[in-house]
């Protein structure tokens, strides 16, 4: 590996070790804490790769690159960032990184895609490696909890070989999580193939859709749709899987535990797709990000010669206390109607009123029925709590932990729904306002006064 390397990162340790390590493997390396310094020797030709951080003392890295670019039309530069989510990726990726690393990093592994980028740079210097993936085309868009909590999963696993399994509701976006960990993984290059029933239905198909994905992905979406004998086809395909087979991953808004307790799912089918499961939560638990997506499809109808149209206060106070049974895709298909059917700039409390009246909602507590009823659910999870034990008993303390798990919801959305307001909350609950305090304080709940939501 020849070429000279510029280095830009606020950690010394950091620097140490890469400049150490390239200098090794037979490259010039020029080292440097500052962003500034940086844009300076790409302005001065000098290096044939730019290894940077994100978050520098002067800058910010993702920031640079569009300045890199255009100085240095093809200069690979290959992103690493302590902020090891989908957003950061997703950041650079639009910006037309070469590649991204969430810290820490591998070293022998960052050492293989410097040399690449090295090697691509002598051979077209002005074509990346990979396409950049647009944002639009993966709405993953979220600052709450739950949201960061996946990013950083997916940004872990992306480049592991362990089987990946989805679950969550029609229209969270499960499919998007999935193509996502692969765009971001070294399988980028290699295809993304999608299964369905009728692909496995051969005798052949399985062995085909293997050769179609050679190294690659291949997905399973929604695979507690497959019929029992197609599955017991996919156990014995994923038994076969020989060193370079393309990793496996798998959808589905079922509980697939259930499913295996209804004799409807293979449990030695379960076991091998559960190398690692990621929950996406519904968009009504996520209440937050509401606001976000929103903004997120308004501003993407303008990009697409829409007029311009913004939510009104009332009209997201609206939005917010919406069920969203269909979720993210149900939200964008309603911001489209409004974009194609409104004349004023602003949504009003009206309009947002008229759609969503139009709209399908969750059935409330009080009209489940059935198995859906609260008892039930519950009933549910607390039979699966104990299987999970394998006959022996959980931990002492049970009937306590499970009224605190239903305490806490109860009292958060009963806080939501009155905007704060310790007296209402009390009187909604049924319960005296110096107990909902006491309550308040031991399941350490923060209190915020605003609008009422219901």
């Amino acid at each position: 590996m020849d070429g000279t390397v510029l280095v830009a990162d606020d950690d010394r340790t950091i620097r140490t070790v890469l400049t150490q390590a390239l200098t090794r493997a037979g490259c010039k390396v020029h080292a440097t804490s500052s962003l500034v310094t940086l844009l300076r020797w790409v302005d001065e030709g000098k290096g044939d790769l730019v290894i940077t951080d994100v978050v520098m003392p002067d800058g910010n890295g993702l920031e640079a690159l569009p300045k890199i670019a255009q100085s240095r039309p093809g200069l690979p530069v290959i992103v690493i960032s302590a902020q090891n989510n989908i957003v950061t990726a997703i950041q650079a990726a639009e910006a037309e990184a070469y590649d991204y690393l969430p810290k820490p990093f591998d070293l022998p592994d960052l050492m293989k895609r410097a040399a690449r980028a090295l090697d691509l740079r002598r051979r077209r210097p002005a074509q990346p490696s990979t396409p950049p993936v647009r944002g639009e085309d993966l709405p993953l868009v979220g600052r709450t909890q739950a949201m960061q909590a996946l990013y950083r999963l997916v940004a872990r696993v992306m480049n592991t070989d362990l089987a990946v399994l989805i679950t969550g509701e029609s229209g969270t976006g499960k499919s998007l999580i999935a193509r996502a960990v692969h765009d971001f993984s070294d399988r980028r290059s290699m295809p993304f193939v999608v299964a369905t029933a009728a692909d496995l239905e051969p005798l052949e198909g399985p062995a085909k859709l293997i050769s179609r994905a050679r190294g690659g992905t291949l997905l399973f979406d929604e695979i507690g749709d497959l019929p029992l004998e197609l599955q017991g086809r996919v156990v014995r395909m994923l038994d076969g899987l020989t060193e370079n087979a393309p990793r496996i991953m798998a959808t589905n808004q079922d509980d697939l535990a259930a499913m295996i307790e209804a004799g409807s799912f293979r449990s030695d089918l379960f076991y091998r797709l559960g190398g690692v499961t990621m929950s996406v939560p519904p968009l009504r638990d996520r209440v937050d990000d509401i606001d976000l997506l929103a903004e997120h499809f308004l501003a993407r109808a303008l990009r697409e010669g829409h007029p311009p149209r913004r939510l009104s206060r009332p009209a997201r106070d609206l939005f917010r206390a919406f069920s969203w049974p269909g979720n993210v895709r149900q939200l964008e298909n309603t911001i489209r109607r409004l974009v194609v059917t409104g004349t004023e700039e602003e949504v009003s409390r009206a309009e947002a009123e008229t759609i969503l009246s139009q709209q399908p909602a969750a059935d409330t507590m009080g009209e489940a029925s059935g198995d859906n009823r609260l008892s039930a659910c519950v009933e549910k999870r607390l039979r699966r709590y104990f299987d999970l034990h394998g006959g022996a008993l959980p931990p002492a303390g049970l009937y306590g932990r499970i009224l605190r798990e239903m305490e806490l919801p109860l009292i958060e959305i009963a806080l939501e729904a009155t905007g704060g307001n310790q007296a209402k909350c009390a009187d909604l609950l049924g319960i005296n306002r110096n107990t909902l305090r006491k309550k308040i304080t031991e399941l350490d709940i923060r209190v915020t006064r605003r609008r009422k939501l219901m």
